[in-house]
């Protein structure tokens, strides 16, 4: 067995389940990173994957695979950075078992991510909110689930995997009503509901029945409702909003969208940047300040506190005698 096949096999069999213990959708990227590579490193040197090794995939092999997938595959740099970090990490793994590897695996750890553009995010606000909600047909039980979790989404801000993996078991919906999750990092989150959003739920509770174990968004085939799923319905339901709402025809509407909405009506609400990145299950705050660069009324705000040029800053003057007397006291 090759140096490569040894540490594939050691890296997601041990590593990643056992060791790190890392959730189900970063195995799979770093795997479907990893089949992506192969297959173009074999396309490449003319050897099917399982003869590859690890001198092989060498720099100049990762760098062109890097360029092929951003330029080929029209994949965008975020992605192409995912890539490449998926790739050390099984390098940083292999250097402890392979030291015959190591100047190759210096080199390919030496590989920078490519720096890219920062948009700002996309979110809802509050009549664009109200027209997706009205957007669903509630005659219909698909309808009334879309709503339920359209809701549910822009006020709790669950990624797309963490509210389509709900269970009731997950749902508190009486008093202190909350929602809890794992998320990202296996991280335990509970999030509190707002009024509207625990009677609308428990309303769509009523009509699926009281299953601890149950889905709390079921597909018609009654298994929980894919992410994929979701989106699709999501961007349904945004292109008939925006006949309603003419600012959402310029706004690609996406599970994450919901979740930003969620963050920019907390901040909007003058909660904190440090809850809200306790609020979305953010690992650094710095991940949340995305939210104070998008959000143009608090700058409008901020803008509005200070002096104009040219006007000499000075004491608050009442404009009345009666109180000009009184401040004078």
């Amino acid at each position: 067995m090759s140096a490569l096949a040894s540490a594939l096999q050691g890296f997601f069999s041990e590593h990643l389940q056992n060791r790190r213990r890392a959730s189900p959708h970063t195995i799979a990227a770093y795997r479907d990173s990893w089949r992506m590579l192969l297959r173009f490193a074999s396309e490449q040197l003319a050897k099917e994957p399982s003869q590859l090794d690890l001198s092989d995939l060498d720099a100049p092999m990762i760098a062109a695979f890097l360029d092929h997938i951003e330029r080929e595959r029209r994949c965008s740099i975020r992605s192409r950075n995912a890539r490449l970090a998926a790739i050390r990490a099984l390098y940083r793994y292999a250097a402890l078992d392979h030291p015959e590897h190591a100047a190759t695996i210096e080199r390919v750890l030496a590989i920078p991510a490519k720096r890219h553009e920062r948009t700002l995010v996309t979110f809802l606000e509050d009549r664009e909110l109200e027209a997706l909600l009205a957007a669903p047909d509630l005659t219909s039980r698909v309808g009334r689930r879309d709503r339920a979790m359209i809701l549910l989404g822009a006020e709790s801000g669950l990624r797309a995997s963490e509210l389509t993996a709900l269970r009731w078991a997950d749902l508190e919906l009486g008093r202190g009503a909350h929602v809890r999750c794992l998320g990202k990092g296996r991280k335990h989150r509970v999030t509190p509901l707002g009024a509207q959003c625990t009677a609308v739920l428990i309303t769509w509770q009523r009509e699926q029945g009281v299953d601890p174990a149950a889905p709390v968004f079921a597909s018609n085939r009654g298994s929980a409702i894919s992410r994929g799923g979701f989106a699709r319905r999501l961007a349904l339901h945004g292109e008939r909003a925006g006949e309603l709402c003419p600012s959402l025809g310029s706004k690609r509407i996406t599970p994450h969208v919901l979740r930003h909405t969620a963050a920019m009506r907390l901040l909007r609400a003058g909660v904190d940047v440090s809850v809200i990145a306790l609020w979305l299950g953010h690992e650094q705050i710095e991940t949340t300040q995305v939210y104070l660069h998008a959000d143009l009324a608090l700058k409008e705000q901020a803008l509005a506190r200070t002096t104009p040029p040219g006007v000499e800053p000075g004491r608050y003057r009442a404009p009345d005698e009666l109180l000009a007397f009184l401040d004078g006291l």
